[in-house]
């Protein structure tokens, strides 16, 4: 969080690269390295209809 707001993410998938390799987009778009994703996954949480609720200072917004 900045300024008490939420902040966001652009996940790009890149073909061809492993983590720790530097991904170049060209032009203004400039380069991000490649970092690993949370392998695990939330789907036996949803299934037993729990929800994942915001982040409390989310309502600031």
């Amino acid at each position: 969080m900045v300024n008490q707001k939420t902040t966001a993410v652009r996940l790009i998938p890149v073909i061809g690269k492993g983590v720790g390799e530097t991904a170049q987009f060209g032009g203004l778009l400039g380069y991000a390295p490649v970092i690993p994703v949370n392998r695990y996954s939330c789907e036996s949480f949803i299934s037993r209809r729990g929800r994942i609720p915001a982040p409390i200072h989310s309502f600031k917004n």
